[in-house]
């Protein structure tokens, strides 16, 4: 039955599990790690925390860094062949948005076409690394986005990006 949720509540079970406090971190699979760090440091404003070198501890080199509270992983080796909508999302503000595409660009990133959205859901900035993985900077909320889509469909759909400040100034 559409909308119903089939979710196995934890507690059933005869050993019942605790909830879990959240994601660990987040792992990608790159070429060049300096390359990576480049993008994440300069490009996301990452602080780069760990640098194995030579002395590997897991199943390649590996970098980690620190994203708004979040633990990301580098790891050297062969990164996916191909591309597809499976991304990342970290929440922005929408004055945010201009400014992080700039550094983005600046670093020679590809910059993703928006997909089309609701008004109501938010504005976001889709783009690759240098190796595949695709990324989001989005501004709005999961309460924000299912409040909107309650509503249905009977309200304007439109496509929103991210427009450059052409005048160079930070006002666009």
């Amino acid at each position: 039955m559409p909308g119903r949720s089939i979710c196995i509540h934890l507690s059933t079970n005869a050993n019942p599990l605790s909830l879990m406090n959240g994601i660990s971190h987040i792992t990608f699979i790159v070429r060049d790690l300096e390359r990576m760090a480049r993008f994440l440091c300069e490009g996301l404003g990452a602080k780069e925390i760990y640098d194995s070198g030579s002395e590997n501890f897991s199943l390649s080199r590996e970098k980690f860094f620190d994203l708004g509270g979040v633990w990301l992983a580098a790891m050297q080796g062969e990164p996916p062949s191909g591309r597809s909508y499976q991304h990342v999302a970290f929440s922005v503000t929408e004055s945010d948005l201009p400014r992080y595409q700039k550094r983005l660009e600046a670093l020679g990133v590809e910059i993703r076409e928006p997909r089309t959205r609701v008004d109501g859901e938010g504005s976001s900035l889709y783009f690759y690394d240098f190796d595949n993985h695709l990324f989001e900077l989005h501004t709005g909320t999961l309460e924000q986005r299912l409040s909107r889509y309650r509503a249905g469909h009977d309200r304007e759909v439109n496509s929103t990006s991210v427009k450059p400040d052409v005048a160079g100034d930070g006002t666009d």
